[in-house]
């Protein structure tokens, strides 16, 4: 039988922040980026990424 340990180290104060305004600008860039692209753009990536995918989109 196999046992595994988990160890953790707690992040600081600074560490903390800077994930979290790295997450809200990659977080603002997806959101702004998508409403601000041509819709033909977005549709074809979609499109293309389904495909990709092997997803049936027709």
């Amino acid at each position: 039988m196999a046992t595994s340990t988990i160890s953790s180290t707690p992040l600081s104060l600074s560490d903390r922040l800077t994930a979290g305004v790295i997450a809200l600008f990659i977080g603002a860039f997806l959101v702004f980026g998508a409403g601000l692209a041509n819709s033909a753009v977005l549709h074809d990536t979609a499109h293309d990424t389904r495909h990709s995918y092997g997803f049936p989109c027709h």
